[in-house]
């Protein structure tokens, strides 16, 4: 998959020397702007819950009648991880989001920091360990519209790792969900490398490119996206990590495989689920 217009920029990993993309190939402004067109055509609702840096804090829902699980996608909490919004984009329009479900997208968390093409805001703040007790506008404001919605029955969390060598994600699910990891792994691998390590971020992996951790939020002193979202809002919760050195539309094109496979493999538990059901009536 190709998306037109990239800008490639030769940088250093904290790894090794590669071709690797730190900036977007739009200003936030001009992909707030892409996003809201694409969500238009596809039937979402837009939902502007603030503004910074003279960029919206959008929001995308789109509801259908009848009984349907809430799944929520968020993207671009850090400004130099660009592939996560651009892929969410590509998705957007392609239509993946469907009438299965009632769908929740965050697309860029922190327009700041991709217009600086740096991890934090404008004021040095890291965004994704903002919320336990949030310091930034930006979480604030985000945290505020999250209280405004129902519970999600998934929540995928979209980034990237500038050291790693290949794609990894986390999986923390409650008993009796539907564990969706190694598919979206055996999905990625077909096209991209997964990350061989057996400790990432100084947690044990469970199995190649899966860490499943053991979270106690009580004892955390700050707290990311993924753990707001599973102490309040879902008992499903992904973070998803392309590696940063890896050119930029390969790292797209994992994130796109990765959240098409685990979305219809949800949804073909909750078919099977409710087939199961049915039969026990």
């Amino acid at each position: 998959m190709k998306i037109a217009g990239l800008r490639l920029v030769k940088t250093i990993s904290k790894t090794f020397c590669v071709s690797a993309v730190k900036t977007s190939p739009w200003e936030s402004a001009e992909l707030a702007a892409r996003f809201a067109q694409a969500a238009a055509a596809q039937g979402f609702r837009l939902e502007a819950f603030g503004e910074h840096e003279n960029c919206p804090l959008n929001a995308f829902t789109k509801r259908t009648p009848g009984a349907r699980p809430r799944i929520y996608l968020s993207s671009g909490i850090h400004g130099d991880e660009p592939a996560p919004p651009l892929a969410l984009l590509a998705l957007l329009e392609r239509g993946v989001f469907d009438e299965r479900a009632n769908w929740f997208l965050v697309p860029l968390l922190n327009p700041a920091g991709f217009r600086l093409a740096q991890r934090e805001n404008a004021s040095g703040i890291d965004l994704n360990r903002d919320y336990l007790n949030p310091a930034s506008p930006e979480v604030a404001a985000h945290v505020a519209w999250l209280r405004r919605q129902p519970p999600f029955d998934l929540s995928l969390c979209l980034h990237e790792d500038w050291e790693s060598t290949g794609f990894y994600l986390y999986e923390v699910i409650n008993p009796g969900e539907p564990p969706l990891a190694a598919t979206m792994v055996e999905a990625v691998r077909k096209v991209s490398p997964i990350d061989p390590a057996t400790i990432i971020d100084e947690r044990p992996v469970s199995e190649p490119g899966i860490i499943r951790p053991e979270i106690d939020a009580a004892i955390r002193e700050t707290w990311p996206e993924a753990l707001y979202l599973r102490e309040h809002h879902t008992p499903s919760s992904y973070t998803l990590e392309t590696p940063s050195a890896h050119p930029l539309n390969d790292r797209i094109q994992s994130m796109v495989v990765a959240v098409t496979a685990g979305l219809e493999a949800f949804h073909a538990a909750r078919l099977d689920a409710h087939a199961i059901t049915n039969e026990s009536v």
